[in-house]
């Protein structure tokens, strides 16, 4: 759909609801002043024997009820989904464990059943849950805990495995797509608006572009979609939330959404600016994994830890598994968002932390300034269960607005 058309349902849509509100307004105060109006005497009407008394305080208090109803309606529909940030008397502890300051916050229910696509090969994954969102602040930091139903803790990311034979194999099981949704993590991705024209309206549909018969932009793409922005100017701000890559290191990894488009494989999205550090796969020229764990602070089944990693020496039994992901803590603007997430009873659980205020060369176009408390912000979240990039949404955006005061 061209811009201009897009313009004109924007405004088609504008002035049918701005007519179906105001008859129903109108209809609403004929009614109120025909009560007013009503002669002080009760009318009385006799049905099967029983006096019902309808009268002018009776058809006052109907009409009473029906506009308060409808005015919270009007309100309920303005509003849309939103969170309160509130003032913590003491900063968080970001390690997935609920501090009783979060308390202080209600929480936001939001439920995610929109998918992009359907997996050709069996997979068995979530097809809607509901994630919980609460939101604290102090002077320097910002704080979110999210919380959502997810019954598997998916951490196998491209596991190698030790066959029968003594050989060793990366276990995948990739889709149509060339996506993973068998071997792989859990994830959490947040976007936030920036300066994107319609995310407030549309959230992240808006800069969701879905191949058509194989094509996107005129460019073959066996992807089911990719993110990108309309215009050079507007970015998006992205968080997402790793099972295995980035939670070990207490992380989300932070990256940005912009314009470019038909120019590399992953068009609109990028990581912030690093200075080192980060994850990669744990291959080699050889068929067999190139490291191993030594010792480490937390059990690591899946992944490599890169302070901990040894060369890998075959001592393995067949079934057993080595992780095919050797990862780091990231560093400067790609490390500037906090987060834990921990896995109990059929829920994910994640404490997340970021500067309301980030100083690097390229903040202000990768990342979204929490510098105004008097102002709102919009953003949108998104599940991944056991998913590459199939994952569970929301439509329209989430405004998040700062409680000041005591």
């Amino acid at each position: 759909m061209s811009l201009k058309c897009e313009v004109y349902f924007i405004w088609f849509g504008l002035v049918w609801f701005g007519l179906v509100w105001f008859g129903f307004l109108f209809f609403l105060v004929g009614c109120c002043f025909y009560v007013l109006m009503m002669d002080r005497e009760i009318v009385m009407k006799k049905i099967k024997g029983n006096n019902v008394i309808l009268g002018r305080q009776w058809l006052r208090g109907v009409v009473f009820i029906t506009g308060l109803n409808c005015a919270f309606s009007v309100a309920n529909a303005a509003s849309g989904m939103a969170v309160e940030s509130v003032l913590t008397p003491a900063p968080v502890v970001v390690d997935g464990v609920e501090d009783k300051q979060w308390a202080l916050a209600t929480p936001l229910k939001v439920v995610l059943n929109e998918l992009p696509y359907e997996p050709n090969n069996g997979y068995k994954g979530l097809m809607e849950t509901e994630l919980e969102v609460r939101s604290l602040y102090d002077e320097e930091y910002i704080y979110f805990l999210y919380r959502w139903y997810d019954p598997t803790e998916s951490l196998a990311r491209f596991p190698w495995e030790k066959a029968a034979d003594g050989s060793w194999k990366h276990l995948e099981n990739k889709d149509s797509t060339l996506h993973e949704n068998t071997y792989y993590e859990d994830k959490l991705s947040v976007y936030w608006d920036i300066n994107q024209r319609g995310f407030i309206k549309k959230g992240c549909d808006k800069s969701c572009h879905m191949v058509e018969d194989g094509l996107l932009e005129g460019v073959k793409d066996t992807s089911a979609g990719r993110h990108y922005t309309l215009k050079d100017t507007e970015t998006l701000d992205e968080w997402q939330w790793k099972g295995i890559r980035t939670n070990p290191n207490y992380q989300m990894d932070d990256g940005f959404v912009d314009n470019e488009h038909e120019t590399n494989g992953k068009w609109g999205r990028h990581p912030d600016d690093s200075a080192g550090g980060g994850y990669y796969n744990n291959t080699n020229d050889t068929e067999f994994p190139a490291w191993v764990n030594g010792e480490t602070k937390e059990p690591a089944p899946y992944w490599v830890m890169e302070a901990a990693k040894q060369a890998f020496v075959d001592t393995f039994q067949p079934g057993d598994r080595i992780g095919g992901v050797v990862t780091a803590p990231h560093t400067a603007s790609r490390a500037d968002v906090n987060a834990k997430g921990v896995w109990k009873d059929d829920h994910w659980q994640l404490e997340v932390k970021r500067k309301r205020i980030t100083n690097y060369k390229n903040s202000a176009r990768q990342d979204i300034q929490f510098n105004d408390l008097a102002k709102p912000y919009y953003f949108g979240v998104t599940a991944f269960d056991n998913s590459q990039i199939n994952h569970l949404y929301h439509k329209k955006s989430i405004k998040l607005t700062f409680k000041q005061g005591s």
